[in-house]
């Protein structure tokens, strides 16, 4: 493969074309992004699971009037800004993850009162 090849690879999102643009989200760990993909961010939040690959896009509409503990200032501020996550896990690689972190919350949340 010659060296110009070599950084190329398939865009993590959505997996349709291949790119050079990429994060690095740990060092050796490489989240591949093509533009359209960036641009996808403009109105949608995405997050990646760093340990299955799956992607996960919302609009950011829909996301925002979910979010009931931001202020104004904080919703205007993540209105604007192209933000694409990773995250450990997801529900399709570890199910019981994401239900022992939810209990996990609710159990914090009860003894604090709110």
């Amino acid at each position: 493969m010659p060296a110009y090849y070599k950084d190329i690879n398939q865009c993590n999102i959505c997996k349709d074309e291949y790119t050079s643009s990429f994060i690095e989200v740990m060092p050796g760990n490489r989240i591949y992004l093509c533009q359209n993909c960036v641009e996808a961010a403009r109105f949608n939040f995405i997050w990646i699971c760093l340990n299955c690959g799956t992607a996960y896009l919302r609009p950011k509409t829909t996301v925002m009037k979910r979010r009931n503990g931001y202020g104004i200032k904080e919703a205007i501020m993540l209105g604007e800004m192209k933000i694409i996550q990773g995250i450990y896990f997801c529900i399709k690689c570890n199910p019981e993850g994401i239900l022992e972190q939810k209990q996990q919350k609710t159990n914090c949340l009860g003894q604090n009162g709110h």
